[in-house]
């Protein structure tokens, strides 16, 4: 007797229609990801904590005293300065972690095992970090700046362009610090290792610049204190940086920044392209 032999199977056809992924499944992967991780939550919280309480905490203090004298004739919006810079470190370990999390745990074998496209997962890492920490941080600038403008009442009334400033300048300015954060994590690809450099590039030029005191080094001190982070965030603010003039201000600190971030990331391409993972 003959071997009965089975039929031949019918091979399985999907009914989900087969395509080549493309950026915007990038996008839609690395928006999953950002948004489903705790330390999102944690870090953006904190910055909104940051900016509102130590905002509104300056407006309180400048109203219990005269206004004008407490201002110093500059808008009460300068007030948000210093939560937006406390805020900032919050979207630098953001920044760092949105990459470097993923050469911790491995799974970053795994994105670009689904994605070959390396330069198409920096993109979309970038686009989803900026629009979320540019979204956020605006949002947190404006109202903040509508709080302290209820509270002091008595200060120079700022224009249309120092509101614009205050709130999306701002915002650009924390979201380009981000992605400068996004672009040194990938170079470094250790997260302790990517903070300490990024709280180093905050940090560092005002302290060094501060203990230049001989008079041989004024030239390099007044380029750092010009040119360092805390100095160009005061800018976007006001007509001057810590110096009493001179420096970029107005829209040209974030030119400035967006420089140094595109040299950044221009390098993290390069190594994410070259290096294995």
């Amino acid at each position: 007797m003959s071997a009965a032999y089975p039929p031949p199977q019918q091979q399985y056809t999907s009914p989900i229609p087969l395509r080549r992924a493309n950026l915007g499944d990038a996008l839609a992967s690395e928006w999953t990801k950002i948004r489903s991780v705790r330390s999102t939550l944690w870090t953006l919280g904190v910055m909104i904590v940051l900016m509102t309480g130590v905002g509104l905490f300056s407006a309180m203090v400048v109203s219990a005293v005269d206004a004008e004298d407490g201002m110093g004739g500059d808008p009460v919006l300068v007030l948000g300065f210093t939560g937006v810079l406390l805020g900032s470190l919050c979207v630098v370990t953001l920044g760092v972690l949105t990459i470097t999390s993923e050469y911790g745990t491995g799974m970053i074998r795994t994105t670009l095992t689904a994605c070959p496209s390396r330069a198409r997962v920096l993109t979309a890492k970038a686009v989803v970090f900026f629009l979320l920490a540019l979204t956020v941080t605006t949002a947190t600038a404006a109202l903040v700046a509508v709080l302290q403008t209820a509270i002091v009442s008595g200060a120079p009334a700022a224009t249309g362009e120092e509101w614009l400033r205050a709130t999306v300048g701002a915002g650009l300015f924390v979201a380009l610090l981000g992605l400068l954060s996004l672009g040194v994590g990938a170079l470094v690809r250790h997260s302790a290792g990517a903070i300490t450099v990024m709280v180093g590039i905050i940090l560092l030029p005002l302290v060094a610049a501060m203990f230049m005191s001989y008079e041989s080094m004024s030239e390099v001190r007044e380029f750092l204190f010009q040119y360092s982070i805390p100095s160009l965030l005061v800018a976007v603010y006001a007509d001057s940086g810590l110096l009493a003039e001179g420096g970029p201000h107005g829209w040209t600190p974030l030119a400035v920044l967006a420089g140094v971030t595109a040299v950044v990331l221009a390098g993290a391409y390069l190594a994410l392209d070259r290096r294995d993972v």
